[in-house]
C-alpha cells in the first residue's frame, strides 16, 4: 500500500546587501513573507542589519547576517563575503537562491553556481552601469552585470525600461522577465492628522521626498532647485522622509544656502507613506531608479507627482497627474514644482488609481521558482 509522503517545501534563499529599508528592501520583506508557507520556506541573508532584518525576525522569517558584505567594492572584504555566503549555501542547501542588489547578485550567483543550487533568480532593481560612473568603471560594472545575468538561471526586471536595457545583453533576452512592482493599497491618515503627525504647521506649499538617501536619489539636485525657487520669490516647504549615508552631507548643504527654514530632514518615518496627504506635491530627483513603491503609493494618495524619466515608463500609464522631468537638473526640478503648484487648483481626481498588485507580483516571482 502506498503511503502519501508530504512535499518539503522549497528552501527559498533571499541574498541583499543592506537589510536597512528602500525599494529592494521592501521587496524581500514582501515576498518572503506572502509566499506560500505550504510550498516555500523563506531565509533571507544580509550584509547590513537594519530595519528589514528587524521586520523580518518579528515576521518569524529565518535570517542570516553576512557582516562583510557591504554596498562598495573592497576586495578583501568581498573575498570574505564570498566565502561567508559559499558557507551558508552548503549550510542550507537551498533550492532556490532570489538574489537582490548589484554586489549580492555577483557574489551570491557565482557561489550559488559551485554549489550547483538548482535554482538562481537575480532581480535587477535598476541596472547599475546606469549610474554616472568614470569612464573605466562603467564598462566594468555592466560587464559584471552582464556576467551575473549569464550566471543566474533567470532575471526579473522591474521596469520595461530595464526590460529593453536586458534583452540587448548578448545571449541572455530569453532570461529576462519583467514583473512589475506589486503592493497592498496603504492607508491614508486626513491632511490634518498626517500634519500633526509630523508636527507640519506651515502655510507654504508642501513637496515632499521620501526616499533613502543615497546619491542615487539626487536630493542635491532638489535642494538646489528650492534654492532656485527662493531666488524667483516662490516660497515652498520641501520635506525629506528618510535617512542614509548621504544625510549629514545634505544637510551641511542645506545650511550654506541658507534654506534651513525650506528645507527639513524628518528623518526615518515607520509607515511613511500614511502622511502623503499632509503635502501637496510629490518629488522623486533620482538619478537612477527601477520602479519605486513610493510612487504608486504618491498616486494613491492623489498627490500630483514630479519625476524624473528613469522610472519605469509603465508608470505614465497608472498616472494622469504627472509631471516628467530629466535628471540632474535643479532648473527643470524648480520649474516643475512651479508649474504643478500654478495647476493644482484644476487638478483633477486620479483616474487609473490602482496599483499593481502584491498577489500578482508574488505568483510570478513564485512561477520562476
Amino acid at each position: 500500500m502506498n503511503q502519501y509522503q508530504p512535499v518539503a517545501p522549497k528552501r527559498v534563499l533571499f541574498l541583499i546587501t543592506k537589510a536597512t529599508w528602500g525599494g529592494a528592501q521592501r521587496y524581500v520583506y514582501d515576498l518572503a513573507t506572502h509566499l506560500d508557507s505550504s510550498k516555500y520556506a523563506p531565509h533571507v541573508a544580509y550584509g547590513t542589519t537594519g530595519k528589514l532584518s528587524n521586520d523580518l525576525v518579528q515576521a518569524g522569517i529565518k535570517t542570516h547576517a553576512l557582516p562583510s558584505l557591504g554596498r562598495d567594492i573592497a576586495l578583501i572584504s568581498d573575498i570574505k563575503s564570498f566565502f561567508q555566503i559559499l558557507s551558508l549555501i552548503r549550510k542550507l542547501t537551498p533550492d532556490v537562491i532570489h538574489l537582490n542588489s548589484s554586489k549580492a547578485g555577483a557574489l551570491g550567483a557565482l557561489a550559488g553556481r559551485l554549489c550547483r543550487v538548482p535554482r538562481i533568480i537575480f532581480t535587477v532593481h535598476g541596472w547599475p552601469f546606469k549610474e554616472n560612473r568614470g569612464v573605466l568603471a562603467r564598462p566594468a560594472i555592466y560587464s559584471i552585470s552582464w556576467l551575473t545575468t549569464v550566471v543566474s538561471h533567470e532575471v526579473i526586471v522591474v521596469s520595461k525600461s530595464d526590460e529593453e536595457r536586458g534583452r540587448r545583453m548578448p545571449g541572455v533576452a530569453d532570461k529576462i522577465h519583467y514583473i512589475a512592482n506589486g503592493m497592498e493599497p496603504p492607508q491614508f491618515l486626513t491632511r490634518d492628522e498626517a500634519s500633526t503627525g509630523l508636527s507640519i504647521a506651515t502655510k507654504n506649499p508642501r513637496v515632499v521626498t521620501i526616499t533613502e538617501l543615497t546619491a542615487n536619489k539626487g536630493i542635491r539636485y532638489a535642494i538646489e532647485a528650492v534654492a532656485l525657487l527662493k531666488e524667483r520669490g516662490t516660497n515652498i516647504s520641501y520635506f525629506v522622509i528618510g535617512d542614509g549615508e548621504e544625510r549629514k552631507k545634505l544637510e551641511l548643504m542645506v545650511h550654506e544656502k541658507g534654506l534651513s527654514d525650506r528645507v527639513l530632514f524628518l528623518g526615518f518615518v515607520k509607515d511613511a507613506a500614511q502622511y502623503l496627504k499632509a503635502f501637496d506635491v510629490f518629488l522623486l530627483p533620482s538619478v537612477k531608479e527601477g520602479m519605486p513603491y513610493v510612487l504608486f503609493e504618491a498616486v494613491s494618495a492623489e498627490l500630483p507627482v514630479a519625476t524624473t524619466d528613469v522610472v519605469d515608463p509603465a508608470f505614465l500609464d497608472i498616472c494622469n497627474y504627472l509631471t516628467v522631468i530629466e535628471p540632474e537638473s535643479p532648473i527643470a526640478i524648480a520649474d516643475a514644482i512651479e508649474t504643478v503648484l500654478a495647476s493644482s487648483a484644476e487638478k483633477k481626481p486620479q483616474e487609473k488609481q490602482s496599483v499593481f498588485p502584491l498577489s500578482i507580483m508574488v505568483e510570478k516571482t513564485a512561477a520562476l521558482y
